[in-house]
């Protein structure tokens, strides 16, 4: 007897097959023709072009100038400011503000707010103050703060980051004012993310002036990390989605079988892009475009349905606001077109994850013509810039062997754990790749190949005076690393697909900042006994390569003797999110973050305590999904197709014969008596859990024990999608997900 026709799962892919891509969305002027993208870029920000247009000259000045001091703002500047905001937004049909932040929780939070006010004499008007664009005063108590606070202290307070443009939303029939703020408690402390980015940027900012002071740039006054950040994803079809608990509820499939075809052909990689993908590609980047966000490429990434936007670089603390936009949208207008976007770093087991490659560097922001603007890990043209260079360089190598284990803690989550060292990303171990050109200069300085020569002569024999014209003909990438030098920037690619940029840009300024201060230091050393400054530019890298040469590696992450071979040359291999947590709260990693008052000691171990408790609400979040389903809907698909089975060998034995059904169904019940024990075996360790207090004893045994034992269920239950009869099987199989679109 057939099951199709109750069958949710053939109804969903009845709707996939019919659907068609959406039309097209381009915004067009008042005659109907369609926009070039630089005529409607940014029209939903509060920019400086539109401040210009709307405030008086002397009160914009002072605040551009507020802005790049980091001062407070005057409250005469940030009255005029509130009310040319609260004109333009009113222009554009916006009703609310908010201050929008970003908690510990990986995204970002709002209380919308009215312009509406009562005047004295009862008549509503709408007016928003300047007390009200730089504070607000969100509820802080459901908010993590790992300890900082009790429940019962509600008091928080966002307050506006002027460095990041101000937006409004436009969802369905609503336009809300966002205001980019931090988010601190009633006694001062951090209670999110941006406030790290700030504090880090100021910290690496100062760090890198006093190098190039002492290289003779004297001109530079700020130096900010700029960022670009490649967001890769999955979608699949929301009528699939939908008949998944799985990923309604933790974002990944916690069971599939693999089906015959997965990426291993290749042929998805840098595509034709799917119609309907290409339609909802083009909405998503029109509303991008919108609010500023440069978004750039578009491509098919390596696994079947899944993607990648890329954007132009911009100063680190902008990219992370617009990073997060972009997943908001990428999530929002997928529902439009009919699909979900999964930002989990590994929705499907057996194909490639999704990770969000940081693309970090260093530029002077403000500083005299001869420097401003110049990229600190691009080569010059210049023997002085290319030395500059190789410090920076060496600066970063060493701040990155230093605090490895606090970057590898900077990019752990449950998600990331399914995708490091999953023969697709980068293990969980930091090194950095430079190239072979870079790679052989420094082993030629740490063997005194330049010691008898002249200063030129040794630029030209050592080739730093040809780095500006073949840097990056001589660098190529390496996708097997997970902290990778491209030509005039690191690629850090291990951070994960869903996480927030904020806490790896962070740890990763202090890191170099860190590197930056104790170069300077052994500079000024050198300095006092060499001959040139350019000699002691050489034996302070020389030093340098020594002491950082563990970090580098040029072959290939995915083999598992790098695995080996990193443990022998002492760098850190924290395999899971409880073992590198910790290392935020090693007493090197608190010496750094205090250091450089970036995060006090309770700050630090406020994000300790947040991300393992995320951590393990997140994987009990996925024990007790598998559990649900496997008693709801695998056994009971079993059930029903072995009574089919039985009902058939009944039948033949009645009549004498032997039926071939036989073999089957007793396989079948052998899978299922496993799948029943390993259930019951999910069922006993998510109870001892659950009665554990300590959050660091739940985190170990997590990884320890419910995770080996979800693996083990799944096993039986995939097996057990091979066996049963496809039209009994409740789920959408991968096969569906991935390939009907």
């Amino acid at each position: 007897m057939s099951n199709s026709g109750s069958n949710p799962r053939f109804n969903a892919i009845q709707t996939v097959s019919s659907r068609t891509p959406n039309g097209s969305v381009a915004p067009r002027d008042e005659n109907g023709a369609p926009l070039k993208i630089s005529d409607y870029y940014g029209m939903n920000t509060f920019s400086q072009k539109q401040m210009k247009q709307k405030l008086p000259n002397d009160i914009f000045k002072r605040f551009i100038q507020t802005a790049q001091s980091g001062k407070k703002l005057d409250i005469e500047v940030a009255n005029a400011l509130a009310h040319a905001m609260k004109e333009w937004a009113m222009e554009q049909g916006v009703t609310h503000y908010c201050h929008w932040f970003q908690p510990q929780t990986g995204t970002t939070a709002e209380k919308h707010d009215s312009f509406l006010t009562i005047d004295g004499q009862g008549n509503p008007i709408e007016r928003f103050s300047g007390a009200q664009l730089i504070q607000s005063e969100p509820d802080a108590s459901s908010f993590p703060s790992g300890g900082m606070r009790t429940t019962f202290e509600a008091r928080g307070y966002a307050a506006w980051d002027p460095t990041s443009p101000i937006f409004f939303a436009d969802i369905g029939n609503s336009k809300t004012l966002c205001i980019p703020s931090v988010f601190i408690s009633y006694h001062g402390d951090a209670l999110d993310e941006k406030t790290g980015v700030l504090r880090s940027n100021e910290a690496l900012s100062e760090s890198a002036c006093k190098l190039l002071h002492l290289l003779g740039d004297t001109s530079a006054r700020a130096v900010n990390a700029s960022l670009g950040t490649e967001q890769e994803y999955f979608l699949i079809d929301r009528a699939f989605y939908t008949l998944r608990p799985d990923l309604i509820m933790s974002g990944r499939t916690l069971l599939g079988a693999h089906p015959p075809k997965g990426q291993q052909l290749e042929d998805h990689y840098f595509g034709s892009i799917p119609a309907r993908v290409l339609a909802f590609m083009t909405e998503a980047e029109t509303e991008l475009f919108k609010l500023g966000v440069p978004a750039k490429t578009r491509h098919n990434e390596v696994a079947p349905m899944q993607f990648e936007t890329a954007p132009i670089f911009e100063e680190a603390n902008v990219a992370i606001d617009h990073n997060h936009l972009t997943m908001e949208v990428l999530k929002r207008i997928a529902k439009k077109h009919n699909f979900e976007a999964l930002l989990h770093e590994k929705p499907f087991a057996g194909v490639n994850g999704s990770g969000k490659h940081n693309n970090w560097s260093m530029s002077v922001t403000a500083g005299g013509p001869e420097i401003e603007g110049i990229n600190l890990l691009e080569p010059g043209k210049t023997p002085h810039q290319n030395l500059r260079f190789l410090l920076i360089l060496m600066s970063t190598l060493k701040g990155v062997h230093k605090h490895a284990g606090l970057l590898r803690a900077a990019i752990a989550s449950s998600g990331n754990d399914h995708r490091l060292g999953a023969n697709e990303a980068p293990p969980a171990i930091i090194s950095v790749f430079l190239g072979n050109m870079l790679d052989n200069m420094l082993n030629e300085i740490e063997k005194d190949a330049h010691k008898e020569l002249s200063y030129v002569e040794a630029v030209i024999k050592l080739g730093v005076s040809r780095l500006p014209t073949v840097m990056k003909d001589n660098t190529d990438r390496n996708r097997t690393s997970p902290f990778a030098f491209t030509g005039n920037k690191f690629e850090f690619r291990a951070v994960g697909a869903s996480a927030s940029c904020s806490l790896p840009v962070t740890l990763l300024n202090c890191a170099v900042a860190d590197g930056i201060n104790e170069i300077v230091v052994a500079l000024e050393e050198r300095m006092k006994t060499s001959k040139t400054k350019e000699e002691a530019i050489f034996a302070v890298v020389k030093d340098v390569i020594k002491e950082t040469k563990a970090v580098r590696f040029e072959g290939n992450g995915y083999s598992g003797d790098w695995v080996v071979d990193a443990e022998k040359r002492g760098l850190p291999h924290l395999k899971t999110t409880p073992q590198a947590l910790h290392e935020i709260i090693s007493p090197k990693s608190i010496k750094l973050l205090t250091g450089l008052k970036v995060f006090s000691e309770n700050e630090i171990k406020s994000r300790f305590h947040v991300r393992i408790e995320i951590y393990n609400k997140k994987v009990l979040i996925e024990g007790e999904t598998l559990q649900s389903i496997v008693e709801t809907q695998i056994l009971p698909a079993a059930y029903q197709y072995s009574t089919v089975l039985a009902e058939g060998v009944a039948a033949a034995k009645s009549v004498g014969l032997q039926a071939p059904q036989t073999e089957v169904l007793s396989k079948l019940y052998q899978v299922l008596g496993s799948a029943q024990t390993e259930l019951k075996k999910l069922e006993r360790t998510i109870a001892q859990i659950q009665s554990m207090e300590s959050e660091e004893a739940k985190a170990d045994k997590i990884a320890a024990e419910l995770k080996p034992t979800m693996d083990a269920l799944r096993k039986e239950c995939d097996q057990l999608e091979t066996m049963v009869a496809d039209d009994y099987w409740p789920l959408p199989k991968y096969r569906e997900m991935l390939f009907l679109a």
